[in-house]
């Protein structure tokens, strides 16, 4: 599928996990997730953060950056690492 295809069906899915839509980037190309109760926050975008947007939203903890095309398993594979991720550093705040 392609990255835009991609990406809508990350945030399918992460709907599907319990999440909510709790923003959206300027240019639409971001967006963020949360769980209800929960802090933190999770980024699905088309593009890597930069330091600086980093330091300045440290509210994110993981991202799931799709670039490239991607089957439906390669995308629930990494949407699984990235779910792992954004538990584990969740955690540690």
């Amino acid at each position: 599928m392609t990255p835009a295809a991609a990406i809508d069906r990350a945030r399918a899915l992460l709907l599907a996990e319990g999440f909510s839509e709790i923003g959206r980037g300027m240019r639409g190309e971001s967006f963020y997730f949360g769980l209800p109760g929960a802090e933190g926050q999770l980024r699905v975008a088309n593009h890597a953060r930069t330091p600086k947007q980093r330091l300045k939203h440290p509210e994110v903890v993981a991202s799931l950056v799709v670039t490239g095309p991607l089957s439906e398993a390669a995308l629930r594979e990494r949407l699984s690492a990235t779910l792992s991720d954004f538990r584990a550093r969740r955690g540690s705040r």
